[in-house]
């Protein structure tokens, strides 16, 4: 009996190892004599790994960070800075705003800008240049209306 001994060996053997996805790893007891092995195969110590890559820390952007909030414009409340300047028309990143004139300096169209609704197509005269901007663009929207269920 003392030419016998007892070695526990790993058998990698599945038809899908060659492919890296699982590997069946199965415990045998293998009985090694000179000229003779008998091994025994334990079905029951079988494990079943995964050949997957490990999961790398999460550096930058994705589901797991914290996303930043963008900031807006700061809103300025003050009614002097508000009545003094025209706040928030300086689109460069250095400077200040714009101080705001006398209403004399300004010319009139300024004054005379429609910034309500637009006027409809029957309040404007038919000679005008916005008439037949605001044809144009009514003509297109029922066009599209009309076009918008239909299939071919």
């Amino acid at each position: 009996m003392s030419n016998w001994y007892m070695l526990n060996c790993y058998i990698s053997e599945n038809k899908m190892s060659q492919y890296g996805l699982f590997r069946t790893i199965s415990l045998a007891q293998c009985l090694h004599r000179s000229s003779t092995s008998l091994c025994q195969i334990n079905l029951s110590n079988r494990i079943q790994t995964c050949g997957y890559a490990k999961k790398v820390a999460a550096k930058g952007k994705g589901k797991g960070m914290v996303k930043e909030e963008l900031k807006g414009p700061e809103i300025c409340k003050d009614p002097v800075r508000l009545t003094t300047y025209a706040v928030g028309v300086n689109i460069f990143k250095q400077g200040e705003d714009p101080k705001l004139k006398e209403p004399g300096e300004y010319p009139d169209w300024l004054f005379q800008l429609n910034l309500g609704m637009p006027n409809k197509l029957n309040e404007l005269e038919a000679d005008t240049w916005e008439y037949w901007k605001r044809l144009r663009k009514e003509n297109m929207w029922r066009h599209n209306k009309l076009h918008k269920g239909k299939k071919f």
